[in-house]
């Protein structure tokens, strides 16, 4: 997109925009767009050299079309990115980055709602004429609008238009890649794979899981079903290329092939890592529709691609608009910018664990910033858990034997920092971030991922209980750091926030002026910092005043950090009453002290069994679930 272009059309909003396509007469024919998308799994193909993949659909696609070797999603689990995908803004710029921002309540669900100036992506193209179709997930952490689909059920299909001659924007997802389909069992299993050849099936001993899997039997099991599901989606996609075929409309419609993340196992889903973020895309467009030498048959580019940039590329190629407030860049089409340097990731709530991380990677290195580093790379997650790779990782843990890469992941605690080189370190274990033979990539890198946040106005660093009280206040989470002080409140969280992960003494007197911000995210940085350093020396008396502080979510981590530290008369009785409170997300964060604390949380056992009837939001529920197991010493199971 050229720079008068761009300018101009960040002066327009989304209405207008609207407005302009109702009058937009095309100048040529408008393609179809197929989108095929599936779920929990990284480039395991043939034509990404894989030696074991049985992938012969896809294979052939990469053969017609553009492979990408260097496509990533903007975070590792399903719900963000599909919201930042559909919308065109990263999910921790609109405010749906906590995996279930409703938290998936039995009776409430409180969801975020974007803003009226942006739209769900296919309702610019549903005004230009096209018929869009969404078979059938949607998973974009608020309600879509009406307006957003044609058809949005697992009946949807571009066949349903009204015309042959009406172009079509159709998705379909396929589900049986998920986490959950590799433990299913072996009835539901041979169902989901009954095409599969007996050459196609995979043998589990000439497999090798990643080395930061235990190498065993159970292990290698689930990782040859994990090939097995690709090999059933390649069946799937044949399917929905044959019914192209046979309607005759292979030289129009341009097919994009996808996946909402990385590897559906632990250490991969729901991480920032390759494993994590590293998807398969594929795009293969007609003659008629490319642009110069775009998209050759058989072309492999190792371009920088995020998901972020899908729907940008759809509009590009469908000759739209592109919105002023979109966040990522056309990959494909007329007038495209210059190729990316960058892409970006983020991590905050998955289910019910907090982990702040944000990651920048360029071709070769990738760059990791924990702003959590005092918590554990594998806190207890209850779906993840369940899963037969995690039971395995727990079984070798406790014997006490677990490989070393394996024991990097089950660290109590996590470097502020992480740097490492995928061309010689593809698993990602060594950790260059210390090696001063780096210090200028990292450095270049770090200044990378912080402007990133300054530019998207990143919400991560406010606590999620003061992300709903400033959404109600501002109308939207995404209009909260676009306030006229917005980016210095920013770039002032952003500092304290660095500093109260792994702070050193010298850092004391920021800490305690911190505390005495008018702005309640910044005094909760602010209290995490302090408890921090009370390792280091008693500064407990500092954090007293915090009990009664206007803002829940601070009296929660003031008390957690007392109770820790010999308060526990005073504290206590603080996370007792918010785990009962009003905000369910403060009811989280009191969970999760009191899960933390451990043996000095019995004192409140009746408190958090109530706590189990917690009706609004589940991972309240599971939280505590987890702390009276560990305290009681039983196994009960929960939703």
């Amino acid at each position: 997109m050229s720079t008068t272009r761009r300018t101009f059309l960040r002066q327009i909003g989304a209405t207008a925009i609207l407005t302009a396509l109702s009058s937009h007469a095309a100048q040529k024919k408008r393609p179809n767009i197929l989108w095929l998308s599936c779920e929990d799994i990284g480039p395991h193909f043939g034509c990404y050299g894989d030696p074991h993949a049985h992938t012969p659909t896809l294979d052939k696609l990469a053969q017609e079309g553009v492979l990408y070797t260097h496509a990533f999603t903007v975070a590792g689990v399903c719900a963000p990115n599909r919201s930042s995908i559909i919308t065109g803004v990263y999910a921790n710029s609109l405010g749906t980055q906590h995996m279930r921002s409703g938290g998936e309540g039995v009776e409430v669900s409180h969801q975020p709602s974007p803003p009226a100036m942006i739209r769900c992506f296919s309702e610019y193209l549903r005004k230009e004429g096209y018929y869009c179709t969404n078979n059938s997930k949607q998973d974009y952490q608020f309600d879509a609008p009406a307006s957003a689909w044609d058809e949005s059920s697992n009946q949807a299909h571009w066949q349903n238009r009204p015309s042959n001659e009406t172009p079509f924007f159709a998705v379909f997802n396929y589900t049986g890649t998920h986490e959950g389909s590799i433990r299913l069992d072996e009835q539901a299993r041979t169902e989901r794979t009954q095409r599969l050849t007996l050459e196609q099936r995979q043998d589990p001993d000439k497999l090798d899981p990643p080395p930061y899997y235990p190498d065993t039997p159970e292990v290698r099991l689930y990782w040859s079903r994990y090939y097995e599901l690709i090999t059933a989606m390649d069946y799937w996609i044949a399917d929905r290329l044959q019914e192209i075929k046979q309607a005759g409309l292979e030289n129009d419609t341009i097919v994009f092939f996808w996946s909402d993340h990385g590897v559906g196992m632990p250490r991969a889903k729901r991480w920032l890592y390759d494993s994590g973020s590293r998807v398969p895309l594929i795009v293969k467009i007609p003659g008629q529709f490319r642009t110069g030498d775009q998209a050759q048959p058989g072309t492999r580019s190792d371009q920088l691609v995020s998901s972020i940039d899908l729907p940008e590329t759809v509009l590009n190629l469908t000759g739209l608009p592109i919105p002023g407030y979109m966040q990522g860049q056309p990959f494909l089409g007329p007038d495209l910018p210059a190729p990316r340097s960058y892409t970006y990731g983020f991590r905050d709530r998955m289910d019910e664990r907090y982990d702040i991380i944000r990651t920048v990677r360029d071709k070769r290195y990738r760059y990791i910033r924990n702003y959590e580093p005092f918590k554990p790379y594998d806190q207890f997650i209850q779906s993840a858990e369940r899963g037969p790779v995690f039971q395995e990782i727990r079984r070798i843990e406790k014997q006490g034997n677990p490989s070393p890469a394996l024991q990097l992941f089950l660290r109590d605690a996590k470097p502020i920092e992480e740097l490492y080189d995928l061309e010689t370190d593809p698993h990602e274990i060594n950790n260059l971030a210390m090696n001063p033979e780096y210090r200028t990539i990292r450095d270049r890198l770090w200044r990378a991922h912080l402007d990133w946040m300054l530019e998207i106005r990143d919400l991560g660093l406010i606590p999620e209980p003061e992300l709903v009280r400033l959404d109600e206040k501002y109308g939207s989470r995404y209009a909260i750091l676009r306030q006229p002080k917005g980016l210095e409140l920013l770039k002032k969280l952003h500092a304290i926030a660095s500093v109260a992960g792994t702070p050193s003494l010298q850092d004391t007197g920021v800490l305690l002026q911190a505390l005495k911000d008018p702005f309640p995210s910044v005094r909760y940085w602010g209290v995490i910092g302090i408890g921090q350093l009370v390792k280091q020396r008693d500064l407990t008396e500092y954090l007293q005043p915090f009990l009664a502080d206007p803002s829940a979510v601070v009296r929660v981590v003031a008390a957690g950090i007392l109770a820790e530290y010999g308060n526990e008369n005073m504290a206590l009785p603080v996370l007792a009453s918010e785990l009962s409170g009003p905000n369910e997300w403060v009811r989280l964060k009191a969970a999760h002290e009191l899960d933390r604390l451990g043996e000095i949380a019995r004192p409140v056992i009746p408190d958090m069994q109530k706590a189990l009837q917690d009706k609004e939001n589940k991972y309240v529920v599971r939280v505590v679930n987890h702390a009276l197991n560990r305290l009681l010493g039983t196994d009960n199971r929960v939703r």
